[in-house]
C-alpha cells in the first residue's frame, strides 16, 4: 500500500522560509518521479515543482521559480520542498504526488499516487 505523507507545513510570514517534507513508503521511491502541487480555496490543484527520479532533471512552475527548490533523499525515501520568500499567495494546501515518468509532470493527471496533504499559511 502506497503511503506518502507530508509534514512541515504551518503558519509563516511573507517573506520568511518553510521546509516541507514527503515520506514515501510502500513503493519503489527511486523509481518516481516525484512532485509538490498545490490548491487554494476555490481554486483548482496547481503544479508547483518537479524532479526527476535521480533528482538530475527539476521542472518549477512560473510564480515559484527562484523562490522554492524542490530535492530528494532515495535513501531516505523523501521527497523536500524549501520556500524561501513566501508570499500571502503561497498559501495553499500543499500535495505531495509520485508519477512513473517525468515527462509531462507539469500536469495533475499525470501523478498516480497523492498524499493528504499539509497547509501552509502565509501572513502579510
Amino acid at each position: 500500500q502506497v503511503q506518502l505523507v507530508e509534514s512541515g507545513g504551518g503558519l509563516v510570514q511573507a517573506g520568511g522560509s518553510l521546509r516541507l517534507s514527503c515520506a514515501a513508503s510502500g513503493l519503489t521511491f527511486s523509481s518516481y518521479a516525484m512532485g509538490w502541487l498545490r490548491q487554494a480555496p476555490g481554486k483548482e490543484r496547481e503544479f508547483v515543482a518537479a524532479i526527476n527520479w535521480s533528482g538530475t532533471l527539476k521542472k518549477y512552475g512560473d510564480s515559484v521559480e527562484g523562490r522554492f527548490t524542490i530535492s530528494r533523499d532515495n535513501a531516505k525515501n523523501t521527497l523536500y520542498l524549501q520556500m524561501n520568500s513566501v508570499k500571502p499567495e503561497d498559501t495553499a494546501v500543499y500535495f505531495c504526488a509520485a508519477a512513473s515518468g517525468f515527462y509531462d509532470a507539469t500536469s495533475r493527471n499525470r501523478y498516480d499516487y497523492w498524499g493528504q496533504g499539509t497547509q501552509v499559511t502565509v501572513s502579510s
